[in-house]
């Protein structure tokens, strides 16, 4: 018994940690696997399957070795115990032989028989309680996750809740936020302070690692930030993260499906008449799509929405934002992946059904925010212009206009143009044929963002509108 306790013992030091390599090793192979197959139209559009076989094969031969010197062990393990059994048998029978005198044959015959029962139990339970050990690394592994610490302030005490139409007007405010990643990393915003004014639409640009999206987690409280942010005079480190996130809604530019009924998809938590949801998916287009099935709103949508096109996914997103009817809307590039007709929809639908909301637009293409109501511009976790496009454009030192002068004379002419068709129409809002004409260029920029008719167009229509409108002169248009 002692010395199966000790090969145990010698055995499971090392065998429990190769295990739990084997683990680690094993999941960037299925990860891998389901992220080839999720995405196999586009792995065999671009033809590179030969890059992801090599990834794989990398994986495998990773997770294989690991594997194999787990097996290796235990193998060694198994033969050790045979072994001892072996020696031990050996010992038995020799004792017996010795003393054979003494004893009757049925008696010789009864040890030996008992002394294999024994020591294949003891093998047995040695090797078992062994791989018990060893598979428990995964439970360890769940332990683990089961254990982080979770999000401060998720659920807060009824008396810190905020009133039950909060926020009413989304005014937003930031009071000198900063964010670092870590605490000892260099901060990635540093130091902004704005006001974002009810009902405004705010566009949100800058170059790759500027802060956009920074700037937005810190509105989720996805990261603790310094500094104060405040939703209708309200501080949001004061309120609990459930009732903050309920209050915003966010169409990202992925978006995110489940694998479920059409119902919990747009009304996840069950708030919503069926004649409401069908209400909203009419409003979104997508009406039809769920008729085609025979269960209607308990159709299911296949993981990540692998039986929908890009652009229903988007409009579900949609849907969801409108019916939670929040003042106040993120959109994180919310067209980019989507085709022209989608695109403008989404848009309009926007425009039309958030009308009396707060709308900050991530815009990584310049023309989904030049009708905005005024432009934050980020550079490198700061505030550098804030202000209408039409007027920053009139700084042609200014961060944005380069940004626009970068896109090429025919697409920054036509930039220029959205932006001063928006800034009449705040101006005075009587012009149809302005709204159409900006919705046109919109349009533009998506089917041919480079066309050169657009412009003579353009020119030939608006010749003299750009001398009446630097006069400030609005009553001959």
């Amino acid at each position: 018994i002692f010395i199966f306790h000790f090969v145990r013992k010698y055995y499971i030091t090392s065998a429990r940690s190769i295990k739990r390599l084997e683990g680690i090793t094993r999941s960037p192979v299925f990860s891998h696997l389901a992220n080839s197959l999720y995405g196999l139209s586009t792995v065999r559009a671009f033809n590179v399957q030969s890059t992801f076989e090599k990834k794989f094969d990398e994986y495998q031969d990773c997770h294989t070795a690991a594997w194999f010197l787990f097996i290796s062990a235990a193998r060694w393990f198994g033969i050790v115990l045979d072994w001892l059994c072996v020696i031990y048998l050996a010992a038995v029978t020799l004792a017996l032989s010795i003393t054979y005198q003494t004893k009757s044959p049925s008696e010789v015959g009864l040890a030996i028989s008992y002394a294999i029962t024994l020591s294949g139990m003891f093998q047995w339970g040695v090797r078992q309680s062994a791989e018990l050990e060893s598979q428990m690394t995964s439970v360890e592994r769940i332990d683990e996750f089961s254990h982080l610490e979770g999000e401060k302030n998720l659920e807060l005490p009824p008396e810190n809740n905020p009133p039950e139409d909060w926020p009413h007007n989304g005014k937003i405010e930031f009071d000198d936020v900063s964010l670092s990643y870590a605490p000892d990393a260099a901060p990635v915003l540093k130091n902004l302070t704005f006001t974002i004014n009810p009902c405004e639409k705010i566009g949100i640009v800058g170059r790759t690692g500027a802060g956009k999206s920074s700037m937005i987690s810190t509105l989720f409280r996805l990261l603790p930030p310094k500094g104060t942010i405040r939703i209708d005079d309200i501080d949001t480190s004061a309120i609990s993260l459930t009732n903050l996130r309920n209050k915003l809604s966010i169409i990202p530019q992925d978006p995110v499906i489940f694998a479920g009924p059409v119902r919990q998809n747009i009304d996840p938590f069950h708030q919503h008449t069926d004649e409401r949801l069908w209400q909203v998916l009419e409003e979104v287009q997508l009406k039809h799509v769920v008729l085609e099935h025979s269960n209607g709103l308990d159709s299911i949508i296949a993981e990540g929405g692998s039986n929908l096109s890009v652009g229903q996914r988007q409009l579900f997103c949609l849907a969801r934002a409108i019916l939670k009817q929040n003042r106040i809307l993120v959109l994180d590039e919310a067209t980019a992946n989507v085709d022209h007709k989608t695109d403008l929809f989404i848009q309009d639908a926007i425009r039309d059904k958030f009308a009396h909301c707060t709308v900050l637009t991530i815009a990584h293409r310049l023309h989904t925010i030049m009708d905005s109501d005024r432009v934050l511009v980020l550079d490198a976790g700061r505030v550098i212009e804030f202000d209408e496009p039409y007027q920053l454009l009139k700084n042609e030192n200014g961060l944005f206009a380069n940004m626009v002068k970068m896109t090429g004379k025919s697409m920054a002419y036509n930039l220029k143009e959205m932006a001063r068709i928006a800034h009449e129409l705040r101006i005075r809002d009587d012009s149809d044929y302005n709204r159409a004409h900006l919705r046109d260029l919109k349009g533009s920029f998506i089917n041919s963002p480079r066309k050169e008719d657009i412009i003579e167009e353009t020119l030939s229509n608006h010749a003299d509108h750009d001398v009446l409108i630097e006069n400030g002169d609005f009553k001959q248009l």
